[in-house]
């Protein structure tokens, strides 16, 4: 099995979207990329923590590439729009890929180059090293699927 961290704006949505991948075992929403230990919602919304909301994926490899996992990373956001997305607005709310080895690191920059082609304005996303995953609260794992949502895009 093997890690893949995404931050590509509210997490709920992009939650959903991994989990439908054949070769993913689990996805949870939680916080990355920041400076404060235990973070909780509250703190990362304030804007002050430098966490992302992201979405750790946890999948194997045999059965799904990272490059795939990066493909619908692209696709589930708006990766040329700063510190938003749609009305959510923040570096909380960044396009990010926290990546867990070098091969990932090479894989997501390849990939963001070739993704630019399909873009009109620059990609913006962050392409790091990944730090501590913190984990959502538990009433934000599975929020969608739990209220019979598909999505929250209206």
């Amino acid at each position: 099995m093997a890690l893949a961290t995404f931050g590509a704006g509210c997490f709920w949505g992009v939650e959903v979207a991994f989990r439908q991948v054949p070769g993913v075992r689990d996805a949870a929403v939680g916080y990355c990329g920041g400076a404060l230990d235990n973070p909780t919602y509250q703190d990362v919304c304030s804007g002050t923590t430098g966490h992302a909301e992201v979405v750790q994926v946890d999948y194997d490899p045999e059965q799904v590439a990272f490059q795939t996992l990066v493909e619908l990373f692209w696709t589930c956001h708006d990766p040329t729009t700063l510190d938003r997305q749609g009305p959510d607005v923040g570096t909380q709310y960044r396009s990010a890929i926290f990546c867990h080895s070098t091969e990932q690191q090479q894989v997501a920059e390849t990939a963001k180059t070739a993704a630019q082609e399909r873009f009109p304005s620059p990609i913006v996303t962050e392409i790091s090293t990944a730090s501590t995953f913190y984990r959502a609260e538990e009433y934000h794992q599975q929020y969608l699927e739990k209220r019979g949502l598909g999505s929250c895009h209206l």
